[in-house]
């Protein structure tokens, strides 16, 4: 945990030094401050648990430290944030000008016969690695840093927080988070486990690529079938990293047999990539990163709508949807008006009636037609509007 400290403080641009008020200044304080001004980096202080007369004498205190004027906080009330923005400002005045607001929130143009993307390559892609305990996740995103910047060791259950890292892959801008490992509810009796869970999935919800770690010793567990359609639910593209793949003999059967299970077990987001992986040896990382890139660029995907349109037709055509009470059920045509994840929507008549089989042909033709694997692929229908509903018959 040192050694950590020590290299977050050797990366930072400032520094924030936390005090409890409450307590006053201890010599802990003390020691720690001094390893602090020693590394050269603007210093904030910052007098937590200011709130109430006792906090404030012991925000008085921390002037001895010699760091400067102390922000007196309260984290739990939320009381002082807007000094200490004013304080961060100042310490580093050259990072934390505004930005020159830009025009957002204008809907991407395309033309009916051009496909279309959403990505933006200017922002950093959030990757969350998720997993059962002890699957190596920690370990894995060592190996991809090239540095101890997680802490790692043979007991299950060492990250409890949900930690991001910026990083440069192949001049694209990534931001990778580790996460606690995830256990079966019923198994989390422990407060602060609680709350680790919590946090990893919090992460889920708010990356855009999720990689399932898997042990290649214990592949495909019924926790990492629940993990996978957790992120299929909340819409994140998929890739599958089997880690500890140095310990396996026969790699190319056993590589062969993991991907006939994904495609068998997790047929929301098929065509997952699976990728074999060592976090011991960084053994398949460029093969991982590779395939994070490009599901992410899938899941950015839009396509023409002259495109589906045509596809539609012939879809229809061929294997045409069931018929209701005698009527046939009108498909008329098919948009995407969004993606991350792709979101397509069908028009026609009594789509209400339309059966759930069917949809699920039509998503998998979607995922076929359009080169879509690893993404979750949802659909809404849209009826006209009946003239004479609601008419009395006269």
């Amino acid at each position: 945990m040192r050694a950590q400290t020590e290299a977050a403080i050797a990366d930072a641009d400032a520094l924030l030094f936390v005090v409890d008020a409450r307590a006053g200044v201890t010599p802990d304080d003390e020691y720690f401050a001094s390893l602090v001004r020693r590394a050269g980096k603007p210093i904030v202080l910052i007098a937590n648990k200011a709130e109430g007369r006792v906090g404030e004498s012991g925000a008085l205190e921390a002037f001895a430290l010699g760091m400067g004027d102390p922000v007196p906080l309260s984290a739990e009330h939320g009381d002082g944030f807007a000094d200490l923005y004013d304080a961060v400002r100042q310490a580093l005045p050259g990072k934390t000008e505004l930005p020159v607001e830009e025009d957002a929130g204008v809907a991407p143009v395309f033309a009916d016969d051009e496909d279309g993307s959403e990505l933006d390559p200017t922002k950093p892609l959030r990757i969350a690695v998720v997993g059962r305990p002890n699957a190596g996740k920690s370990t894995l995103i060592n190996r991809i840093l090239g540095e101890d910047r997680l802490l790692t060791g043979p007991e299950a259950g060492i990250t409890r927080d949900s930690i991001g890292v910026d990083f440069v892959w192949r001049d694209r801008k990534l931001k990778l988070f580790d996460t606690a490992g995830l256990r079966r509810r019923a198994k989390v009796v422990d407060k602060l486990e609680k709350l680790a869970a919590a946090d990893a999935l919090r992460a889920v919800k708010f990356a855009e690529v999720v990689v399932l770690l898997l042990d290649a010793a214990i592949p495909f567990e019924k926790q990492d079938l629940t993990i996978a359609d957790l992120a299929a639910r909340e819409g994140r593209a998929l890739v599958v990293g089997v880690n500890k793949w140095d310990l396996v003999e026969d790699k190319a059967a056993t590589l062969k047999h993991l991907r006939e299970e994904a495609a068998r077990l997790l047929p929301q987001v098929r065509g997952a990539p699976v990728v074999a992986v060592s976090g011991a040896t960084g053994e398949g990382l460029d093969a991982l990163m590779k395939a994070v890139v490009a599901v992410h660029e899938t899941w950015n995907r839009r396509i023409a709508t002259a495109r589906l349109n045509r596809w539609l037709a012939a879809t229809v055509e061929a294997t045409p949807p069931p018929a209701v009470s005698g009527r046939r059920i009108k498909l008329r045509y098919m948009t995407q008006p969004k993606a991350r994840p792709p979101h397509f929507v069908l028009f026609g008549n009594q789509l209400d009636e339309l059966p759930t089989s069917y949809e699920r042909f039509l998503i998998n033709g979607l995922r076929d037609a359009f080169d879509l694997p690893g993404v979750p692929i949802r659909m809404s229908r849209r009826m006209g509007e009946n003239p004479y509903e609601g008419r009395r018959k006269r």
